[in-house]
């Protein structure tokens, strides 16, 4: 059914696209001295329209409209940005910039290449236009719904996930994604993902520290290019390009609240989300900038427990945790003289959160009823310090392009839990304690130098560096009665969080040191080819090579096909390394004590776990571009991407295990896990669909846009160790082999309609989430101890059916400095399948799934300019 409604929709567009009015707007383009720029690209803005210069300089481009806006881009000059007033000649005359005010696209690097010329796909997201027509205000939720190869879902009672958001790109783990600043490394959290259904094992960067009002807009290259960028770039890289505005002072005022259901105080609406932001820029001279973010945001619990009144009570409160974020960024830039510029950026996020864990009854052992009488629900707080900062300069020298910067980034987790007990201190125990965290520093270093020579071929780049990264890890402990047990008789430690002890602590660094080579060139006017290598060498698991090939093929001005293959890795983090706790973890209402040993430890060591190596990978992608007619184009994009070596979070071994018990017993261990290469292989592939159209409509103007994503993702055979080989199903379950294949759902497709009259702007969206199936707790186990009948596959599975959610905006300019927007997200509240608390990871009625399980959110701003 979904497939006829994708197929009418999309012979719709074709046909509305065949009464798109079109405008020929052509022209040369010049330097200063009136010399010819082949190869200088002229893009309409606001589409993906847009065409380059031939051998003379000269263009022609149909355009949607007569008073379209030209942005003209040629690497070593200063873009220009013009409407063309109706005029069909445009001529246009660039001045050499050395560098200044270029415009980055990841894929390629050479700096006059559009995102509509790259050999591999990529999404370019203006950040202002959707942060003023949808609800979301944090960078992950703002992806999740404009972006379908991106997944990102908030997660509950999973102690540190509830504070960081786990993403993924097609479906690949949270650490298979690079993301970059300015095209310049971010760092990753130190927080590794333990819990949770999404990225469980798996570490990744905090998008969210990074506020959305300091963007000017998103680059995702759904690629692999580890060959290009480096480790972690397997599924893709994210580059973030903050705004470089002057003279120009922007804030905005948001307010949204969800409509509440499935709570036990009928509270008809919860977790109060609001945000308040201003952005403003200075000039540096005549060319440079300082340009300035301040932003706070706050988001309320919400609690959607009350689900199954005839069941058993697992969790009290369940929802999204209670979150104030508060951060300053910055982007500057300053010529020191002609063909010379230094820059900067960065900025200081500051986090405090509180999260749910699952509920202590008042008739449960670990609960202290002098204490408690009705039982206790412990809060998870966290305090969460992201800092970075960029500082380099570039120039040109003899037409080399020439980049040094160096980059240091931080982030520092600190846990505290409150309203909790240390049971084994009895009636005397206190209530609240510091419990401890983690941290990780890196340094990144590099030189990048890029030449074009325009009489080479049809135009060559060359691009050649290098890079220095150090990185280090630590765990630091928490206060003594967080951890420590003044009882055998009862467990220690503080309740929902146990704290890091001494034996826990952590320092750890290491260093490595890589290179690349990118060669791309215009070999005809039709064919560009892209060659890439990159040499990286790490102090702790040794050097890689890895290569990458794409190519570009016109057939025509509108169509055009590309592809390319390539090698990635990513080498294991510092925290899937050296993290190591001792936590409570539940099955089926039972507390059990578990020890997540290091992979340098003496458990891994007697138990035969490898050392951890890096992941490789194989990529493929071969896709279509077509610009039929003016204001409509459509991308069709397969991938293919083959991991090895994955790196995982393992099941729990007991000592009561018959093989290896009285190993664990000999280090007075009862149950352990650890994180090692347990999976051969993942097999991931897909197909992107990006259709988009624009066009007049009576009086206004409507935009038009189908975007989906269609994945899946096969695992290969379990590698165990020699010790534990016959234990694959407790080494990486069936139950673990579902989270890793729920990183995505089959399908996403995301249909936005966007018209705009005069000062009225209206936007409807409709987003479709394919079918995600998980396994429950009830696997493995016995229905029925008599006659020692188990689960039915049915009976362990929960299956959740396709979804789509609704959103619908209205917005006014009531003048040129003053707008509002109004709506809704998830307008019809559109739930997944409800499955029985008691079973799921989450403790509640739904898995982080799909659009979630907070309901409809409706929503308010006002925005200023001036």
């Amino acid at each position: 059914m979904m497939n006829k409604i994708c197929v009418s929709i999309f012979l719709i567009l074709i046909s509305i696209s065949a009464f798109a009015q079109k405008y020929k707007v052509a022209g040369k383009v010049t330097d200063e001295k009136g010399d010819a720029l082949p190869g200088a690209s002229i893009v309409e803005r606001g589409t993906n329209n847009g065409t380059i210069t031939d051998a003379n300089g000269i263009y022609t481009l149909d355009v949607g409209y007569n008073n379209a806006t030209l942005v003209v881009t040629f690497v070593g000059y200063n873009s220009v940005v013009r409407e063309i007033e109706g005029k069909g000649t445009q001529n246009f005359t660039l001045e050499n910039a050395t560098l200044l005010n270029q415009v980055t696209v990841v894929g390629s690097r050479n700096m006059n290449r559009s995102s509509t010329d790259t050999p591999a796909p990529v999404d370019v997201i203006n950040i202002a236009e959707i942060t003023s027509k949808q609800g979301q205000l944090d960078v992950n939720q703002l992806l999740q719904f404009a972006a379908p190869s991106f997944n990102s879902n908030r997660q509950t009672g999973s102690d540190g996930a509830d504070h960081v958001d786990p993403a993924s790109l097609r479906g690949l783990g949270p650490d298979q994604t690079l993301v970059l600043i300015n095209g310049k490394r971010r760092h990753q959290s130190s927080l590794v993902n333990i819990f949770g259904t999404r990225g469980r094992g798996n570490t990744g960067t905090d998008l969210n520290a990074i506020p959305a009002a300091a963007i000017e807009r998103i680059e995702v290259l759904r690629d692999g290019a580890a060959a290009q960028y480096g480790s972690d770039a397997i599924a893709g890289v994210i580059n973030i390009v903050l705004k470089e505005n002057v003279n120009q002072l922007t804030a905005n005022a948001n307010a949204g609240i969800y409509m509440a259901s499935y709570r036990a105080d009928g509270k008809s609406f919860d977790g109060l989300n609001y945000n308040a932001n201003v952005n403003y820029g200075l000039k540096l001279g005549k060319r440079g900038f300082l340009n300035m973010t301040g932003d706070y945001n706050s988001r309320a619990h919400t609690n959607r427990a009350d689900t199954h009144p005839e069941d058993e009570i697992v969790r009290r409160e369940y929802g999204d945790p209670k979150v104030e974020n508060m951060a300053f960024y910055y982007n500057a830039m300053i010529p020191v003289w002609r063909n010379v510029q230094l820059y900067s950026f960065g900025g200081i996020n500051k986090r405090k959160g509180d999260a749910y864990a699952w509920t202590r009854s008042k008739d449960d052992k670990r609960n202290i009823e002098s204490i408690y009488p009705n039982g206790f629900d412990p809060i998870i707080g966290s305090d969460i310090d992201d800092q970075a900062v960029t500082g380099g300069v570039r120039g040109v020298w003899k037409n080399w392009s020439i980049d040094a910067s160096n980059t240091y980034g931080f982030n520092k987790f600190d846990f505290s839990v409150r309203n909790s007990l240390n049971r084994s201190l009895g009636s005397d125990s206190r209530t609240s304690f510091e419990a401890g965290g983690f941290q990780l520093g890196q340094n990144v270093s590099n030189l990048n130098l890029t030449r074009f020579y325009k009489n080479v071929f049809q135009g060559l780049n060359v691009a050649f560096g290098g890079e220095y990264r150090t990185e280090r890890y630590k765990i630091f402990e928490g206060e003594r009665p967080s951890y420590y047990n003044y009882d055998p008789r009862y467990e220690g430690g503080s309740q929902g969080f146990p704290g890091f002890g001494p034996y826990n602590v952590v320092n750890e660094s290491r260093s490595n040191v890589g290179g690349y080579l990118d060669l791309e060139a215009d070999l005809t006017k039709s064919l560009l080819v892209d060659v890439a290598g990159r040499f990286e060498n790490y102090s702790d698991f040794g050097s890689t090579v890895n290569g990458k090939v794409g190519f570009r093929y016109k057939l025509s001005d509108q169509y055009a096909v590309r592809g390319s293959v390539s090698t990635g890795f990513r080498a294991p983090s510092l925290a899937q390394k050296y993290f190591n706790s001792t936590f409570t973890n539940f099955v089926n209402g039972q507390a059990v004590e578990v020890l997540l040993a290091g992979n340098n430890s003496e458990v891994t060591k007697v138990l035969g776990i490898p050392q951890l190596k890096q992941e490789t990978s194989e990529n493929a992608s071969f896709g279509i571009t077509m610009n039929p007619v003016s204001g409509f184009s459509v991308t069709v994009d397969g991938y293919y991407v083959k991991v090895k070596d994955r790196v995982v979070l393992t099941g729990q071994f007991s000592d009561e295990d018959k093989d290896i018990g009285n190993l664990l017993k000999s280090l007075r261990v009862g149950e352990a896990q650890f994180f090692t290469n347990a999976l051969s292989s993942t097999t991931s592939y897909g197909i992107d669909v990006i259709v988009a159209h624009s066009t007049a409509l009576g009086k206004g103007r409507l935009s038009s846009t189908l975007a989906a994503n269609f994945n899946h993702m096969e695992l290969g055979k379990i590698n165990t160790s020699p010790k534990l080989a016959g234990k694959e199903d407790k080494y990486f379950s069936e139950r673990e082999r579902h989270f890793v294949l729920a990183s995505a759902p089959p399908s996403k497709i995301n249909l936005t309609l966007d018209y705009t009259v005069d000062k009225l702007s209206f936007m409807l969206r409709g987003i479709r989430f394919g079918e995600i199936s998980l396994i429950n707790w009830n696997y493995g186990e016995e229905k029925n101890a008599a006659t020692g009948e188990k689960y039915s596959r049915a009976e362990y599975t929960d299956l959740y059916r396709p979804k789509v959610q609704l959103d619908l905006t209205v917005s006014y300019k009531f003048t040129k400095n003053i707008s509002a927007s109004i709506g809704g997200s998830n307008i019809l509240n559109t739930y997944p399948d409800m499955q029985s608390p008691l079973t799921t990871e989450s403790g509640g009625a739904w898995d982080p799934v799909q659009m979630g399980s907070n309901g409809a959110f409706f929503f308010t701003r006002l925005g200023f300019k001036f």
